[in-house]
């Protein structure tokens, strides 16, 4: 039996005692349930599975007497033509019946109560099937008799002209416009009102903004978001390019293409590159290649870098040209990695690379995979500024317990993806993503120095993405994408006079620290100064990083912390703990800026960060097709935008 939690358990509207907190199965409206579900959108040609279930609730709101139904019917119709089942409209065989069960919790009151509700299934899955004509389509199950679920589908017409070359898609993980324009304040220096300078995205010709909802929750993570700027399919909560139904089994999900496949599909000779400075494993790289509804499955997203889907492939895949970034303990032989990928890529003609001397120097004319250190890869704060924070962390990546203290960021490896991929598909092109993952890991952590320091990293790598192409010739021929996956509730609502608030006594007093409105003053952080750099022209980052008049800076959700508003010099921070290692109790860290004002949480004493937020998030675009990325759209709008630019589509 399987146990939904709010992470897999999601469904919606079945009755008015159900809440939205805990539901029965997402996307699935009534006791039949059709994935894809219904408004859903496909690429023609795109390959993707159709999984039917039928509930039988025995308990509950929704209890009914009687076994699923075994005998329901399938059809597939295109809009006012005649319905058809779906094993002739497809031409494969009918699937055989499979049978489970599930349980799941109606409310928080039983859950508290321990009272879930348990649901029988009958189900069938339909494997591989593609749309090749542009149009709407009606899908329809029919069971108990007279009862239907319908699907509403639509194949988008899309023009089928290649245009582009290559594509580069950038995210900044949970980057927002606040950010941004914070970021732009901390390192560009303005003179009465004006800045002097101008961020790399600002320059950009063309500004959108995308909606990143999931497909039955308002809030994302970036498995579905990322699922959705990768594949054009709204899915829920942890799930990697799969609707998930209600079984057990992590990978039996139905499935369908990235844009990484199917551009390797019809294009065999093009390149893929993947880049980002989280563990490798982690969902906004995993996305491109990887399909179960538990993002937490490292191996299994591993194993596609290196064989794509076992058992179950869309493509002749031999993986990415480039893979680059952390996350080392994925790579080494453990109870949960059964294999040494290092060695299994080394078989494959990768070029294996473990620090920034190596990466440099590794060829351009051979795949290359760049792994190095354990988990995320330490923020450009610390590689760049406070430099003794690399030091006794045994994270280097052979797990040989040394220090990873030679690093890359992610400019380095991004112009090095795009030396390899120029070097090795000049001639067909390619699609490279990279990935500002701290820009996100840090904002969770309330660490808002951090956080912004890796968008500032972001925008540089951006400028030097630029006049690498410009230099080879093939910035006419690239799009450059700028996104992010999701957001936080990040603002800037003032300056801080940190002395000030040190020599105060109580929190009520400390708060008159806060500048706002004319007492806010001018940003402090590019007047020089400790701990200044020096950087060439054209490259922005803060000349100092603890000026006396910091940000008054934060988020809408967060647990318990004390905030003292001065960056964190001895690495990046936890803001709060659990009492005596009770894991659903977090209170601030008597640990961290303890200097500083006791903020009340806002969100459930289980949270131990900030989570993500509503907001729509900006979407910069140049090249080719940039005309299609202006205005607000959905998330999924992102996909068959980079899919028409390269010609994917196959309708007729």
């Amino acid at each position: 039996m399987r146990t939904l939690s709010i992470v897999h358990a999601i469904a919606a509207f079945v009755s008015c005692t159900a809440a939205q907190t805990f539901q029965r199965l997402g996307g699935c409206p009534d006791l039949g349930c059709v994935f894809p579900p219904d408004q859903a959108d496909f690429l023609a040609g795109q390959y993707f599975d159709i999984r039917l279930e039928v509930h039988s609730p025995i308990n509950g709101s929704e209890a009914r007497v009687g076994e699923p139904d075994p005998n329901f019917t399938f059809t597939i119709t295109k809009k006012r033509g005649k319905p058809i089942a779906a094993t002739k409209f497809f031409k494969v065989d009918e699937p055989k019946l499979e049978r489970w069960d599930f349980s799941w919790y109606e409310d928080r009151f039983a859950e508290d109560a321990d009272t879930p509700s348990i649901v029988n299934v009958t189900s069938k899955i339909y494997r591989r099937v593609a749309l090749k004509e542009p149009g709407e389509y009606e899908a329809t199950l029919n069971y108990y008799g007279s009862q239907k679920t319908v699907a509403n589908w639509l194949v988008r017409d899309l023009p089928t002209k290649r245009r582009a070359k290559n594509v580069i898609l950038f995210i900044g993980d949970g980057m927002t416009t606040n950010m941004i324009t914070a970021a732009r304040l901390i390192a560009h220096k303005s003179i009465n009102g004006k800045y002097m300078t101008k961020m790399a995205l600002d320059k950009f010709p063309v500004l959108g903004h995308q909606m990143t909802h999931s497909m039955d929750s308002f809030i994302t993570d970036s498995a579905n978001s990322a699922t959705a700027l990768y594949s054009g399919h709204k899915t829920t909560v942890n799930a990697l390019n799969v609707y998930v139904d209600s079984s057990e089994d992590p990978f039996d999900d139905p499935k369908f293409e990235t844009i990484a496949e199917i551009f390797r599909r019809h294009h065999p000779h093009a390149g893929i590159g993947i880049v980002s400075t989280a563990f490798l494993a982690d969902a906004t790289p995993a996305a491109l290649t990887s399909h179960t509804s538990d993002r937490g499955e490292y191996d299994h997203v591993i194993s596609t870098y290196y064989e794509g889907l076992t058992n179950y492939t869309w493509t002749e895949w031999n993986g990415p040209d480039v893979l680059l970034g952390a996350g080392a303990e994925n790579f080494l032989k453990s109870e949960d990695a059964k294999r040494d990928y290092y060695d299994l890529f080394a078989q494959n003609d990768y070029s294996v690379a473990w620090n920034k001397t190596a990466l440099q120097n590794a060829p351009n004319d051979q795949k290359l995979l760049g792994v190095f250190q354990t988990s995320n890869l330490a923020t450009w704060l610390d590689r760049n500024v406070y430099q003794a924070n690399l030091l006794n962390k045994t994270n280097y990546p052979d797990g040989s317990g040394r220090d990873a203290d030679d690093l890359p960021g992610l400019k380095e490896m991004t112009l090095k993806a795009i030396d390899v991929l120029h070097e090795r598909h000049s001639d067909d092109g390619w699609f490279i993503m990279s990935e500002a993952a701290s820009v996100d890991k840090q904002m969770h952590t309330l660490d808002y120095d951090r956080a912004l320091g890796e968008l500032l990293e972001l925008d540089d790598t951006v400028r030097a993405t630029i006049e690498k192409l410009k230099h080879l010739g093939e910035l006419e021929d690239t799009l450059v994408i700028v996104t992010a996956d999701h957001g936080h509730g990040f603002d800037v609502t003032g300056s801080v006079d940190t002395k000030y608030l040190e020599a105060q006594d109580d929190d009520r007093h400390k708060r008159s620290a806060v500048g706002y409105y004319e007492s806010s003053g001018l940003s402090q952080y590019t007047t020089g100064g400790p701990n200044s750099l020096r950087y060439s022209e054209g490259v922005h980052f803060p000349t100092r990083w603890d000026p006396r008049y910091t940000l008054h800076s934060g988020v809408v959700a967060f647990p318990d912390h004390h905030e003292n508003y001065q960056v964190h010099k001895d690495g990046p921070r936890t803001p709060a703990l659990a009492a005596q290692g009770d894991k659903n109790n977090y209170y601030a860290s008597y640990k961290d800026a303890v200097s500083g004002i006791l903020i009340n949480g806002t969100l459930p004493v289980d949270a131990a960060q900030g989570v993500h937020s509503l907001t729509d998030v900006p979407v910069f675009a140049q090249g080719p097709c940039q005309e299609l990325f202006g205005g607000v759209y959905s998330s999924i709008d992102i996909f068959f935008n980079i899919a028409e630019c390269l010609g994917l589509s196959e309708g007729k």
